[in-house]
């Protein structure tokens, strides 16, 4: 099983990134995929899930109407497409998967999105 993210990067306050998050080894359909973040010194933040299955799409409060879930299932691939940029957005973020038991099955090893002037 493999989750590669890629996509992070140096952004400035108010930009624009698209994470991809390329998967392998598990039906990627029958999971909920997910992105979720970690700060420096702090747990983890759970950011965007997506159900694979039907398309439904969730969001936590402080990424709502700035960042935006998706997949190609064809390519097994999760997407987070993230706009108005803001520098409390500066972490790594990880993607997941999920086949609805207790917490994650799955685990990328994340990539890191700065932003920063």
């Amino acid at each position: 099983v493999q989750l590669v993210e890629s996509g992070g990067g140096l952004v400035q306050p108010g930009g624009t990134l698209r994470l991809s998050c390329a998967t392998s080894g598990f039906s990627f359909s029958s999971y909920w995929m997910y992105w979720v973040r970690q700060a420096p010194g702090k747990g983890l933040e759970w950011v965007s899930a997506i159900n694979t299955g039907d398309g439904s799409t969730y969001y936590a409060d402080s990424v709502k109407g700035r960042f935006t879930i998706s997949t190609d299932n064809a390519k097994s691939t999760l997407y987070l497409q993230m706009s108005s940029l803001k520098p409390e957005d500066t972490v790594v973020y990880y993607c997941a998967a999920a086949s609805g038991g207790d917490g994650m099955d799955y685990w990328g090893k994340g990539t890191l999105v700065t932003v920063s002037s």
